[in-house]
């Protein structure tokens, strides 16, 4: 398996670019779809409607997705943030990857909040299915935090080699899936949408949870077999 130096010695721009273009084209496609599934409504927070949030979470989403995407693959290939901020580049990272991380719950939250248009008139089911969805992406958030750790979830193994040589993730959520993050932890936005019966905030997750698969199968799914090897 090749060095991280060794990596970017032999890294081409087809490298650094590997699945953009679909990212792209899927993340205008979802944006399009999402926004055309918002229905505006009288109630607002803050001066904005639950659509209104909505789309406020939507772009924050495509905003985040975009930066990391552009910072793992720099990162990776051309040891990007390293060569700017020295051994301050994780923390320097850090702070530009989880304010916008804790924006996607906090915007879905808002969203529901504000919003007075429905998904369905039957609201106890909807509280049941929203509870049965948040325990799990509440344990796989603890699992992630736990066993995960905050270092990889910031895809620290692009920045360091000790990182990258660490072992296979047991424990918690991961026990039972690799992905506990986006496969478990993301069915908190639904959970949230549920509880707050919010047609709106319900548009919101499924767009987060969609393009967040997005950037698994174009950003980071190249990067792992990279990284790791072909069978990553």
């Amino acid at each position: 398996m090749a060095t991280l130096d060794e990596i970017r010695a032999k890294s081409t721009w087809g490298q650094i670019l590997e699945g953009q273009p679909q990212h792209a084209i899927m993340a205008i496609l979802l944006t399009i779809g999402a926004l055309s599934l918002l229905r505006p409504g009288e109630a607002s927070l803050l001066g904005l409607t639950g659509a209104g949030w909505a789309r406020v979470g939507i772009a924050l989403a495509l905003i985040h997705q975009v930066i990391v995407a552009v910072v793992f693959r720099l990162e990776l290939h051309r040891n990007a943030m390293t060569r700017l901020f020295g051994a301050r580049d994780m923390k320097v990272w850090a702070m530009i990857f989880m304010p916008l991380l804790a924006a996607r719950p906090l915007t879905a939250l808002l969203a529901g909040w504000a919003d007075d248009v429905p998904i369905t008139p039957y609201r106890l089911p909807e509280i049941l299915l929203g509870l049965a969805l948040l325990a799990p992406a509440i344990w796989g958030m603890h699992s992630t935090l736990v066993h995960f750790t905050l270092r990889r979830a910031l895809g620290g193994d692009h920045f360091r080699e000790e990182i990258r040589a660490l072992p296979k993730v047991t424990g918690g959520v991961f026990s039972y899936t690799e992905n506990g993050m986006y496969g478990v932890v993301f069915l908190g936005l639904w959970g949230i949408a549920l509880l707050f019966g919010s047609w709106n905030a319900l548009v919101l997750a499924l767009f987060q949870h969609a393009y967040i698969w997005v950037h698994m199968y174009t950003t980071e799914a190249p990067d792992m077999r990279r990284l790791y090897g072909e069978g990553a």
